[in-house]
């Protein structure tokens, strides 16, 4: 068997690549990080991890699924004691999960996801949400010291978005019934579909779930979905309780550490205070009531905590998809294919750089960008969400956000995970493609990181179901723009958006309903607006194109439900009818959010660039010039939307293609790829990737990982079965002679 070879010398051709960048790359993995501070404290613990051959990732491809979860929940054990070994945990309540360094921590596992996972990214804020105090302070102690593991069990067999249809019942009992101070309730799945189904951390791990039930009073009545802490297994044992059935839903596409399980409930009977009492309760006698002293601000901190997931979500999609840009990319610039021109003395055939195809850049560098771009804004609804919930506990109602503004951030959030995770898990499975051959080895490192984030598409809301709720929210734009009088009315309704990112459609909208004669397109002799590629005209010219495609596209909606309704359908009926558009219009909602957020970092940063992490003119520079790319793309993407109204010409979207993105921006951007992939910093830890790793050498990272197959070093198929076939008769032919095969039993054994 051939021997691993490591070569620590870096290729010729991705060192060449490094030295034509013209930025500091250390400055942009520092904007990336948040900090120069944060850079340092993520390499510290990064080093913990890397370091540690406990957490080994290299034979994770060769293992069974229950290996990997066994090996995983090794890895759990490990990594809780160096959060404790290392400092990692809230000083006052000593609650690992609530330190500032936990979830920084996790990442630098990077795919190699904690069967825990579900405990602190739900289960705990769950509690926290929703949880009175008296069962916060028990609950929570309980989950500290780890005696608790929960899981979040709202998703069924037969009911996944349309929450209100779950089918579990939480049913009230007396204490005279049950046997339970106070009462209790029955925590039961009437039917097959009602079974607890896609939960993570359910499966095997987990000793409690918070239930999502129909709650049921003591009078019969129902009050909707509630939430009730269901204990699951025995916490000494890990034995089921009584009336519980849970076990894994089997192998998945990917993510195959964690258990994802399904759970179902033969009455089973929970204390009353089971239920989670901050905002509703039932009493001893079965009544039930909302609570009492609850301000209406609080009351929306469990909502707008419920959000937290969705925003990391968005926040993950861009160091996802960079993941994947930064494999295909560095394997782009080795392999070579096809042949340049033979040089002037005939002497030589070079091939070529795969990159420097205009094909593979225009199927990558878009990515790319919006890998930044993604990041970014994933970062600014981090902050955002932040700035709500600090607002809503307030003491000062003025302080509060509107209504408005929580209707405008829900449809943000919903709008950019259905756009951010399809765009990623597309844009990774492209990077993947786009290695050709190599591309489908488990070894390139793109197969397992597109099988695992495909599932982003589809938890915390379907990406082609989201965006209902976003144009729910953004069509009551469209009668208070219609209202509208004269300009001191139109500034009173954008002061009232003024916080929201919806604020941009109010011009848009307001000039297509009171001047919809108006050409707000360009003409052919416009086309040289295009020709210089700076702040001052070019992001406001993007912005404006993306803005006028949004606003057009939400009235067309608006019409179209109108025309249906007029026509005799059902309110109902129109709005299924209309589904397609709304898809569309939520995709442009989320790239002008996108654009313009990005456009605000980077003018933030060249205007005050102060700080920790400050940028140069070159680093400023580059990011510009993804930003156009981005935006340029996106256009001629989706140029019938523009040449349906004449917005653009077909002249004008050719002219963008051919002589803006083919011409100046891609050749840019394609001089200084690798030290925007490298900006990302990503270990070969985490890339896990033969095609990806820092120093290159593809060829022969291929071969040891062929090396490294189990198979390899294994004859037991040849004893078994081949041998048999090579030197037995089970040959119809031998020669020129017919074998009968049934005339020579027991040669196997003769052998």
């Amino acid at each position: 068997m051939p021997v691993f070879t490591t070569n620590t010398t870096p290729n010729a051709d991705l060192e060449f690549e490094r030295k034509k960048t013209t930025f500091d790359k250390t400055k942009l993995t520092n904007l990336i990080n948040g900090s120069v501070k944060k850079t340092l404290r993520r390499n510290e613990l990064r080093a913990i991890i890397e370091s540690d051959p406990i957490f080994s990732n290299t034979n994770n491809a060769y293992m069974s699924r229950t290996e990997r979860h066994i090996s995983a929940l090794k890895k759990t054990i490990h990594f809780l004691k160096l959060c404790r070994k290392h400092g990692i945990y809230n000083k006052e309540t000593g609650e690992i999960t609530q330190h500032d360094d936990f979830h920084l921590f996790v990442y630098c596992l990077c795919d190699d996801p904690l069967p825990i996972a579900l405990h602190y990214i739900m289960f705990l804020p769950n509690i926290r949400a929703l949880g009175d105090d008296e069962q916060q302070r028990e609950w929570l102690r309980e989950c500290r010291d780890w005696n608790m593991i929960g899981c979040y069990a709202q998703t069924e067999l037969g009911h996944g978005s349309n929450i209100r249809a779950l089918e579990t019942t939480a049913t009230f009992i007396s204490e005279e019934k049950c046997g339970l101070k106070g009462g209790g309730f029955i925590i039961h799945s009437p039917t097959i579909t009602s079974t607890k189904f896609w939960p993570g951390t359910l499966g095997k791990t987990a000793n409690h779930a918070m239930v999502i039930a129909q709650l049921i009073d003591g009078n019969g009545k129902n009050h909707g979905i509630h939430n009730f802490l269901v204990p699951l297994r025995c916490q000494k044992t890990h034995k089921h309780l009584p009336g519980v059935t849970t076990g894994d839903i089997g192998p998945k596409l990917g993510y195959n550490n964690m258990d994802n399980g399904y759970a179902s409930f033969n009455n089973v009977l929970i204390p009353r205070r089971n239920m989670a009492m901050r905002f509703a309760t039932v009493n001893e006698n079965g009544v039930y009531s909302k609570t009492k002293n609850v301000s209406e601000a609080t009351s929306k901190v469990s909502y707008i905590t419920m959000m937290d997931v969705r925003v990391l979500i968005i926040s993950d999609s861009g160091l996802a998809l960079a993941r994947a840009c930064t494999i295909v990319l560095r394997y782009s610039v080795q392999r070579r294919q096809g042949y340049i021109e033979e040089d002037t003395n005939n002497t030589t055939k070079q091939e070529q750089q795969v990159l420097d195809y205009t094909m593979q850049q225009y199927r990558l560098l878009p990515l790319l960008a919006s890998s930044y771009i993604f990041h970014f804004t994933g970062r600014c609804a981090k902050d955002t969400l932040t700035n709500m919930q600090q607002r809503l506990l307030s003491s000062s109602s003025k302080d509060h956000p509107t209504k408005i503004e929580m209707q405008d951030f829900h449809a943000t959030t919903s709008a950019l995970k259905s756009f951010c995770t399809t765009v990623s898990a597309d844009g990774i499975e492209d990077c993947r493609k786009a290695c050709g051959g190599h591309g489908y080895l488990v070894s390139s490192g793109l197969v397992e990181l597109s099988n695992t984030y495909l599932s982003n598409n589809t938890v915390e809301g379907d990406n082609f179901m989201l965006p209902q709720h976003v144009v729910k929210v953004l069509l009551k734009l469209i009668p208070a723009v219609q209202s509208i009088e004269n300009k001191h009315q139109l500034m009173k309704l954008k002061k009232m958006y003024q916080n929201c990112n919806s604020c941009y459609l109010i011009d848009p909208l307001h000039d297509m309903i009171h001047s919809p004669d108006s050409n707000s397109g360009y003409s052919n002799k416009d086309v040289d607006i295009f020709d210089e590629l700076n702040d001052d005209t070019t992001i406001p010219f993007l912005l404006k194109a993306f803005a006028h495609r949004s606003a057009r596209l939400l009235l067309q909606i608006a019409k179209s439900l109108q025309d249906y309704i007029m026509s005799g359908k059902t309110t109902m009926e129109a709005w299924n009818l209309s589904l397609i558009h709304m898809h569309n219009a939520s995709q442009a909602h989320s790239l002008y959010i996108l654009l313009h957020n990005f456009h605000a970092l980077i003018s933030s940063k060249e205007k005050n660039n102060i700080g920790d992490a400050p940028l140069g003119t070159n680093e400023v520079h580059i990011l510009k010039q993804l930003g156009y790319l981005f935006g340029y793309y996106w256009i001629h993407k989706e140029k019938g939307d523009y040449l349906y109204d004449n917005y653009f010409t077909s002249e004008q979207i050719t002219y963008m293609l051919q002589t803006i993105i083919i011409h100046k921006l891609l050749p840019t951007i394609r001089t200084n790829v690798i030290g925007l992939v490298d900006a990302w910093d990503f270990s070969d830890f985490q890339l896990k990737s033969a095609l990806g790793n820092y120093n290159g050498n593809v060829y022969q990272e291929i071969m040891n990982s062929s090396y490294r197959e189990p198979l390899n070093h294994s004859d037991d198929g040849y004893v078994q079965y081949l041998r048999e076939l090579i030197v037995g008769d089970v040959a119809v032919w031998k020669g020129n002679t017919v074998i009968d095969a049934t005339q020579n039993q027991g040669v196997q054994s003769k052998l």
